[in-house]
């Protein structure tokens, strides 16, 4: 076996060995992650919860969710009615106009019979709690500002829809069908999700035809991507999109994907192909035809490539996109283990 081969499948082990500091049941400090490394060394960050709106970074430093508001306190798991939510559920707490934080009594399940549509300057914070959103509908960010989610298990999503749900206090209206996705985002701004743990991953922006998110920013960072994902990680429409320092360690289809011409700064991430052979590509056009895609600007700068990734580069490398898609600076990919390690809804403290 030559050298690089050796070096590879000894970073390889060293890969699938660190994967175990992400079950470790601490909240982490001192990781040299910036987002971590601002709330969780505070030991008293649980009377101190809304420090965490000065903590994101890239695209999504300028959202506040709740802090300006109060407490709001989930202590029931149902979601019996979507049109008149209880007081004390999730769903009467996120549609409501005042800005909340939103934190939880005790470790849940809520299996949300319809899709929760999320109002204004709201922070979801599940930290502390084991908190699954499961088996049902999942979020919907629609029209709205200052959303904030952090530290939710987001899983089994399931298509609803074709049924009456309530965004507001003062408003409900028709649903159509849902497409079973973690979070949705539609023309919305200032949001930012944080460690949680999607299974099923990011699509970003409505469709390919709607042209109000051609300005969307959007900041893909410090996440581990890793077993049972099979493509969107993300998948981009339209829009500027920086996926810095990221853990790749699987995927079936694809890792990074887009249609509608975006812009894709890929910097600092580390790619673990698959062993599959027709499966070693970190990108996916959406649109087969090159002569469409071939002026996308998409690059990949310091990115490590292990096991025969390979990311296609495409377009005139314009510094004017570029520099739209770009956040804040990326850091080496050697010391992406170390960003990542404990990335994803953060385990429950006793």
């Amino acid at each position: 076996m030559n050298s690089k081969l050796t070096e590879e499948c000894e970073i390889c082990r060293a890969i699938r060995n660190s994967t175990g500091r992400r079950e470790l049941g601490f909240f982490p400090c001192g990781t040299g992650n910036p987002i971590d490394d601002c709330w969780s060394c505070d030991r008293n960050w649980e009377r101190n919860r809304k420090r965490l709106a000065n903590c994101a970074i890239g695209f999504g430093r300028g959202a506040i969710g709740g802090r300006d508001g109060n407490y709001y306190v989930v202590t029931n798991p149902n979601d019996d009615d979507p049109v008149s939510p209880r007081p004390g559920t999730l769903r009467h707490a996120v549609i409501q106009e005042s800005p909340l934080w939103i934190v939880f009594g005790q470790s849940m399940v809520i299996t949300l019979k319809q899709e929760l549509i999320m109002n204004s300057f709201k922070t979801i914070d599940a930290r502390g709690y084991s908190v699954h959103i499961a088996n049902g509908a999942c979020i919907t960010v629609e029209y709205v500002t200052n959303i904030i989610i952090h530290g939710l298990h987001i899983h089994d999503c399931r298509r609803t829809g074709n049924a009456t749900v309530r965004s507001s206090p003062s408003y409900y209206g028709w649903r159509r069908m849902a497409d079973g996705d973690g979070v949705n985002i539609l023309g919305s701004s200032h949001i930012w999700i944080d460690h949680n743990s999607l299974p099923n991953v990011m699509l970003l922006s409505h469709s390919d035809s709607y042209w109000r998110d051609y300005p969307m920013q959007v900041t893909v960072a410090y996440n581990h991507f890793g077993e049972g994902l099979i493509q969107r990680m993300p998948r981009c429409r339209h829009g500027y999109f920086h996926v810095v320092n990221n853990d790749y360690t699987h995927w079936e289809m694809y890792a990074v994907g887009g249609s509608a011409d975006p812009t894709i700064n890929s910097q600092g991430n580390r790619f673990l192909a698959p062993s599959k052979p027709s499966a070693k590509e970190v990108t996916k056009r959406i649109d087969l035809r090159a002569d469409r895609w071939m002026h996308w600007n998409w690059r990949s700068e310091g990115d490590l490539m292990l096991n025969g990734a390979y990311f296609t580069s495409s377009g005139a490398g314009a510094a004017a996109s570029y520099a739209r898609a770009s956040s804040f600076g990326a850091k080496s990919s050697s010391l992406v283990g170390s960003l990542t390690a404990h990335s994803g809804a953060q385990p429950v403290l006793t």
